[in-house]
């Protein structure tokens, strides 16, 4: 991961991929009500960061970007974002928007369940839908993507195949 500049996230993104460095910035797409007129806006879901793809030299290249302060450290290390969350990211947002990104207390050794309503699983991830709540659980990174479904639209996507292909759906009747 690669922390950038305050509102330099696109600039940056757009750099690494002038450069052929892989990269992803997720958008969160939301609803701004300006006079009467609402406009749907992107804007970065993780603010100041980007998720990068680097191999070790060029870890000192990339803090030569125009925009880039560092990269993101754990235990000494460049961090580590497992590519099944990262996917997870994509698909959210492809689906969802006006994201709320929270915190989220994660150990290493936590089962997750769910509580109330449907389950869905993908690749060890855990989505829960509680009423018209989504919520997603990243824990490489330490945070939840919460969304709120409309029950028509949240009805029309579980016939979609791209829902069918990619998540897992136990309902709490089914034993």
């Amino acid at each position: 991961m690669v922390y950038t500049k305050p509102k330099l996230e696109n600039k940056v993104a757009a750099t690494l991929t002038k450069r052929k460095i892989e990269n992803f910035l997720p958008l969160n797409r939301r609803e701004v009500t300006h006079f009467r007129k609402t406009r749907i806006v992107e804007m970065a879901l993780f603010p100041n960061y980007i998720f990068v793809s680097l191999s070790k030299n060029e870890f000192e290249k990339i803090k030569l970007i125009d925009g880039v302060i560092n990269l993101i450290y754990w235990k000494g290390e460049p961090a580590i974002v497992k590519e099944e969350e990262i996917e997870m990211i994509r698909d959210f947002t492809k689906v969802h928007q006006n994201i709320e990104v929270e915190k989220s207390k994660v150990n290493k050794n936590d089962v997750a369940k769910a509580i109330d309503g449907a389950m869905h699983t993908l690749s060890g991830n855990v989505l829960t839908i509680k009423n018209t709540m989504v919520k997603v659980n990243l824990p490489s990174i330490g945070f939840n993507l919460v969304a709120k479904v409309e029950t028509k639209t949240f009805e029309m996507n579980r016939k979609n195949s791209f829902v069918e292909q990619h998540f897992l759906l136990q309902s709490e009747n089914a034993n």
